[in-house]
């Protein structure tokens, strides 16, 4: 491929909204105004657009930041222009809630969302080390737009359901996990199986949003 066809092929795209997919895999955010994104996802901007760490707002946001730091996992992107994001090759899921539609994402998922959205950090439970549930949930209510990550596509299952905590993404807000337990799993094929810990959704009606990779983070 010579060079005019590699530079017109990968040229940004025109049109297509606020939040565009300029491949699977990175967003393009046009902002005037301000949109809140994940720190550390961006990856390239153009226009004049000036950054700021936020935390979930007030007190709470404040005590939730000097604790245990997860406030301090999203900044404000604020200004005009062209904001380009993308998160370790993930895919990339746009989203749009409407007036009053919520989601509870996990923190290390979501990627960006509109500044009119609501949002709220939430600590979960912490059980046998299994990453989600130890950490915590980011609470999204619309309306606007949101963007999450994936590795590779996901799968949205009805509830209910039992998920493993390392490749759970996302639920629906009227549903909540519960802590499952399967002793049978317990060391299975002579590691640490994040089956023996599962999200167990028993409410119906809901959904929650898996992805085919878990997720392990190192424990503390």
């Amino acid at each position: 491929m010579d060079l005019k066809k590699f530079k017109e092929e990968n040229a940004p795209r025109k049109g297509g909204g606020k939040f565009q997919l300029e491949n699977p895999k990175l967003l393009d955010i046009e902002i005037d105004g301000a949109v809140m994104a994940k720190i550390g996802s961006m990856i390239a901007y153009s226009g004049d657009i000036s950054f700021e760490q936020k935390s979930s707002g007030g007190i709470k946001g404040f005590l939730k930041k000097s604790v245990t730091g997860e406030g301090s996992i999203m900044m404000k992107a604020e200004g005009e222009g062209h904001l380009y994001l993308a998160d370790q090759a993930k895919e990339v899921q746009v989203l749009e809630l409407d007036e009053d539609e919520e989601i509870s994402v996990n923190g290390n998922d979501i990627l960006a969302f509109e500044k009119n959205v609501g949002w709220d950090i939430k600590m979960m439970k912490s059980f046998g080390g299994a990453a989600a549930g130890g950490l915590f949930n980011v609470f999204l209510e619309g309306p606007g737009y949101i963007a999450i990550t994936t590795h590779g596509d996901p799968l949205v299952l009805p509830t209910p359901v039992r998920t493993d905590p390392d490749a759970t993404v996302a639920w629906s807000s009227n549903v909540s996990p519960d802590i499952n337990t399967d002793r049978n799993l317990k060391g299975f094929l002579g590691r640490p199986s994040g089956e023996t810990y599962q999200l167990e959704f028993p409410k119906e009606d809901g959904f929650v949003v898996v992805q085919p990779f878990e997720e392990v983070f190192p424990e503390e």
